[in-house]
């Protein structure tokens, strides 16, 4: 019997049993719950990940940054004016590169960081109380082998 099969047999049963559905299903529940962790916090969802990024390693390019969150440069420079303007981050000019952008978290985004990497691991808490550290691993890799193609949108908010 193949993959294909065995995935037909179980959602043949019932139908809420799909693995497409519990995918998206949970994912817009861990979705929502995100977004409410990172609202505390006063943030947007994609600012608020921005903010996670940058704050990894304390700078990086804007270029980069776009990159990594899958996300059209002009949207982001959006997302940063929106945390520039609220002193989160500081954008200044590559010193060996004059066309790119650095963005840099500052003092004031390392304080708001702390707390909503406190909110979204929060959230991580609940949605997963009930798997081991092992089972949270595996979980990790099988959803990093979930097949999807390099122009599925990773997110469609605005």
């Amino acid at each position: 019997m193949s993959v294909n099969e065995s995935v037909a047999d179980v959602a043949g049963s019932d139908p809420l049993n799909r693995l497409g559905f519990l995918l998206a299903r949970n994912g817009a529940i861990a979705n929502s719950r995100v977004h409410r962790a990172f609202e505390s916090c006063g943030l947007a969802a994609r600012p608020g990940a921005a903010l996670m990024l940058v704050g990894r390693t304390g700078f990086m390019s804007q270029q980069a940054l776009s990159t990594a969150l899958e996300v059209d440069p002009s949207i982001m420079v959006g997302i940063l004016n929106e945390l520039e303007s609220a002193h989160l981050v500081e954008r200044r000019r590559d010193p060996s590169d004059r066309r790119r952008h650095i963005v840099a978290i500052t003092e004031e985004g390392r304080g708001l960081l702390v707390k909503a990497q406190g909110a979204v691991a929060e959230v991580e808490r609940g949605l997963f109380a009930d798997l081991s550290a092992e089972e949270l691993a595996t979980l990790r890799e099988l959803l990093a082998r979930v097949r999807s193609t390099p122009g599925d949108p990773a997110c469609t908010e605005g």
